[in-house]
């Protein structure tokens, strides 16, 4: 995959109608938008939330944000994919961290009724993507959802749950609103994305400064993952991985396109700046550890694709502890037997 926008191209589902986005309906809840630096009780509070809106907000309002969408379009288009393989319909479904609506602009109306689409940032709500599907934007965080408790038959999340300061809470809020037998499919990045960039950072830093600090934002592990998703109530999971490399000119256009996705660090342990000796040393490595033949430089995003079901009597379910009437050792010789049967 490679960055210049010429050499990308997003193949659309076909049939999906376009409606210019200033007709649809956004408002605010204020009681979804918690105050600025303000955390769930017992939380960690690792990312300044306050900051990391601003960052969204400045991205959605650049002149071309088009520019900088192209991993997030990839991402959206995958998690659509894997909504139109539940062989249902939604009448009410509601994105979770939505950004510009990249998930709302691959659905179609006959798959969902209705759309609300959620963000912190108001600026990426005005500007969203178009869609024919109707939509309700709504300014509201992550972790403090204004809806009431079996609302939603489908819920979704595309690459923004790993800025929340409480994951847990989160998942736990996403799994409250979802009617009985709703289903969440959402995406996230990984621990492995950017070890380029980080690794490039921390040689340099410590060979030029005796030590580093951390430039990039922590991210969950995909063991962890499961086990949040099965303590929010989420049962039936899956949880699977895949990569998308995309190639730069270099490290610095690279940084250049992360801010334009509103994905700069915002974590509060973060350094304000960085030596320019260190960026042209970090530059250098990051050339001289990963470049391609072409002479450009890659970028890895590790990305978490989750979907969890929230239970309802009408789900299968497996059978109870010690209710089975064969052993593995049996079902050997009954192989056996059946083979046996048809050679005679």
């Amino acid at each position: 995959m490679l960055r210049p926008g010429l050499l990308w191209r997003r193949w659309l589902r076909p049939g999906i109608a376009r409606v210019p986005a200033e007709n649809l309906g956004c408002r605010e809840a204020a009681s979804g938008v918690p105050p600025l630096g303000s955390t769930s009780p017992g939380a960690l509070n690792i990312f300044d939330r306050g900051l990391k809106r601003k960052q969204k907000n400045w991205a959605a309002k650049q002149p071309e944000p088009t520019r900088f969408d192209y991993l997030r379009e990839e991402v959206g288009n995958q998690i659509a994919d894997r909504v139109y393989d539940i062989a249902r319909d939604f009448p009410l479904a509601l994105d979770v961290g939505c950004g510009r609506g990249y998930i709302a602009q691959h659905l179609n109306k006959e798959t969902i009724g209705k759309f609300f689409q959620t963000d912190i940032a108001e600026n990426a709500l005005k500007n969203s993507l178009e869609t024919e599907i109707p939509t309700v934007s709504i300014l509201a965080d992550e972790e403090f959802l204004p809806f009431q408790e079996n609302t939603f038959d489908l819920v979704v999340s595309s690459l923004s749950l790993h800025w929340v300061n409480d994951l847990p809470r989160a998942l736990e809020q996403i799994h409250y609103v979802l009617k009985p037998d709703g289903v969440f499919v959402g995406a996230m990045f990984g621990g492995d994305t950017l070890y380029e960039l980080r690794c490039a950072l921390q040689l340099a830093e410590t060979e030029r400064e005796g030590g580093f600090s951390p430039h990039i934002s922590p991210f969950t592990a995909v063991n962890d993952l499961g086990h949040l998703l099965g303590r929010a109530g989420f049962n039936t999971l899956t949880v699977d991985t895949d990569e998308i490399q995309v190639n730069y000119p270099g490290m610095f256009e690279l940084m250049e396109d992360l801010q334009g996705m509103g994905e700069s660090n915002c974590s509060w342990n973060r350094r304000a700046l960085l030596h320019r000796d260190s960026m042209l040393a970090a530059a250098a490595v990051y050339r001289e550890m990963y470049r391609n033949s072409d002479g450009s430089v890659p970028a890895t995003y590790q990305i978490y694709h989750m979907i969890g079901w929230k239970y309802h009597d009408s789900q299968a379910r497996p059978a109870e502890r010690g209710s089975a009437t064969v052993s593995f050792g049996e079902l050997g010789k009954l192989n056996l037997m059946s083979q046996g049967k048809e050679s005679q």
